[in-house]
């Protein structure tokens, strides 16, 4: 798996943000997110359980990403068609407004080291990362285990710090002096 300090490959995938496909589906790069912090997150498939309760908890926290100059951005291995039917039919997804990439050729999945070649579907993965592309977080959990959109947010205020930051540091709180 890349991790801390590994640049971030590049790629240019389907980004889904609605179910018009004239309207909601756009080719996307990370030249699209120039100047941004990305929030990164793969999960397995759609149209199952674990996941839609991670994507929501990620999309109730969007604004306080873009507060920070982060933009979410959530992809898994379906295809952009199942990505936007999901969006369609579920409605709790339905309102989300953030992009889902279509990674169905598995490449950056691959490229990443997060796919699950028994399962054939990305692992959980989130990755933090900054305005150059360079990967400052890194997780990935079982297929079975969700994450904690909140602590995601956490660690992104404390690397936006660029300083000493305690365990458990929330924002406004001091940092450490060297």
């Amino acid at each position: 798996m890349l991790t801390v300090g590994s640049k971030f490959p590049e790629f240019n995938l389907t980004a889904v943000t609605g179910a018009d496909h004239n309207r909601d589906f756009h080719n996307v790069n990370l030249a699209t997110y120039a100047k941004n912090w990305k929030i990164i997150f793969f999960w397995p498939k759609d149209f199952t359980f674990v996941c839609p309760t991670e994507i929501v908890g990620f999309g109730n926290l969007e604004s306080d990403f873009k507060d920070r100059d982060a933009v979410l951005i959530g992809a898994s291995t379906d295809s952009d068609f199942v990505h936007a039917a999901w969006r369609n039919n579920h409605p709790e997804l339905k309102k989300l407004s953030f992009p889902w990439l279509s990674d169905i050729k598995k490449e950056l999945s691959t490229h990443l080291g997060i796919l699950d070649m028994e399962a054939g579907v990305a692992n959980r993965a989130t990755f933090i990362v900054d305005p150059d592309n360079i990967i400052r977080y890194a997780e990935m959990t079982d297929l079975n285990v969700g994450r904690n959109p909140t602590e995601t947010l956490r660690i992104l205020d404390a690397l936006q710090t660029d300083e000493l930051c305690p365990c458990n540091w929330n924002k406004g709180q001091a940092t450490l002096e060297a």
